[in-house]
């Protein structure tokens, strides 16, 4: 296989206009929502007292009017409003999977759309977030990568697909109360559209969010990022945000990795593992998830197990494998269930969990790696995607 595919995709990005009007408190941090209070006139010495405030009603029971902000005076609520919005992305579609999974596609600011996915599963419910719209990658086997990069999410646009999907469940608690019981939304993953750490900051400030006692009450240990490997932002990652890490690792030669991966050119296997070893001890983080798709004939023999095991040793791991979920044109097919069963069980007896992903939504194209909003779709033939890739 020859390594033609470019580590990012050859984008134009323009500068990115700033909606006029009243500033959008979603999204802010507890800092930047005081600083916004006190240059619309709100004492110093209150600002902290009227975040807190704010912030439980946005946070903590979902309230978008300021009106319903009872332990507010009138006044207050009213300069509130003439100077502040509370807005989280519009839900374009929703689909309902068969086996429970929801999809929703969003718009967001100047009119671009992404799509978030829940997936409930026995005593947890997970979201997947997406943090671009697009990708900066191009990874070969997945579907959201051959949609060109258009820009970066801000963070009350992160943050802002978890309001949502809040909302659709009915999540969030009775005015006064402090918890919900029986928690729907337990898990975030942001492993939807983009690459998380190409949009660090915003991306770090929505979990904050998401992470906050008197808000959302996410765990960090509830939060997994995924990323592809850029090696740079990984330290950052355990320092300032400290959630749990998953890897789109998928090969196990630099060769191969390179096609599927191609941000492997740049940082290749070796300074992305000697990145991974030190995680687990800056973060406190318990395990480093590898992913792993399991694609036909490409990344999924007994060879590739065994060097997989050969490769993570010494960091706390488990290793999650998927079957690819194909879509429209894609360059690869899925290792039959017979082949993936053998990998696994090396992996398991080399000491590793090695859990089995069951595809989930894959009739709303909401499995791992299909995630493409419609209006950014382009209908490409299996040919251009192999000559993308480079693979022909």
């Amino acid at each position: 296989m020859s390594a033609t595919a470019p580590i990012t995709q050859d984008v134009h990005t323009m500068p990115r206009k700033l909606p006029e009007g009243p500033q959008n408190l979603i999204g802010l941090t507890r800092e930047a929502m005081r600083d916004a209070l006190i240059a619309q006139g709100v004492l110093e010495k209150q600002a902290k007292m009227r975040v807190g405030q704010i912030w439980q009603w946005i946070y903590g029971w979902g309230v978008r009017d300021f009106a319903e902000m009872t332990n507010l005076s009138k006044a207050f609520r009213a300069e509130l409003a003439e100077n502040f919005v509370i807005e989280i992305p519009e839900v374009v579609t929703r689909q309902v999977s068969e086996d429970g999974t929801r999809k929703y596609l969003v718009r967001i600011a100047g009119g671009h759309e992404v799509e978030i996915v829940y997936i409930p599963e026995e005593g947890r419910g997970t979201l997947c977030v997406s943090s671009q719209v697009g990708c900066t990658l191009t990874c070969s086997f997945c579907h959201t990568g051959t949609q060109k990069l258009v820009r970066n999410l801000t963070a009350g646009e992160i943050i802002g697909q978890v309001l949502v999907a809040r909302d659709d469940l009915g999540e969030w608690p009775e005015i006064g109360a402090k918890h919900v019981e029986g928690r729907l939304l337990s898990n975030i993953v942001l492993m939807g559209m983009g690459e998380p750490l190409y949009n660090f900051e915003n991306v770090r400030d929505a979990m904050k969010i998401a992470m906050d006692p008197e808000g959302i009450q996410l765990s960090r240990r509830r939060i997994t990022l995924s990323t592809s490997g850029v090696v740079p932002e990984i330290a950052r990652t355990a320092e300032e945000i400290g959630c749990q890490l998953a890897i789109s690792f998928h090969a196990t030669t630099d060769e191969v990795r390179d096609k599927l991966v191609p941000i492997n050119k740049k940082w290749n296997l070796e300074v992305l593992l000697e990145a991974l070893r030190a995680y687990p001890k800056v973060s406190n983080s318990e395990r480093i998830t590898f992913e792993y798709v399991m694609l036909h004939g490409v990344n999924d023999s007994d060879e590739d197990a065994h060097r997989l095991v050969e490769l993570i040793k010494g960091i706390p791991a488990k290793i999650n494998l998927i079957p690819f979920n194909e879509w429209p044109g894609a360059p690869y097919k899925r290792s039959s269930n017979n082949r993936i069963r053998a990998f696994s069980e090396i992996i398991y007896n080399a000491g590793y969990a090695s859990p089995v992903r069951k595809p989930r939504g894959e009739d709303i194209m909401a499995a791992c790696g299909q995630l493409k909003s419609a209006t950014e779709r382009s209908r490409k033939s299996r040919k251009q995607i192999e000559a993308e890739a480079g693979l022909s």
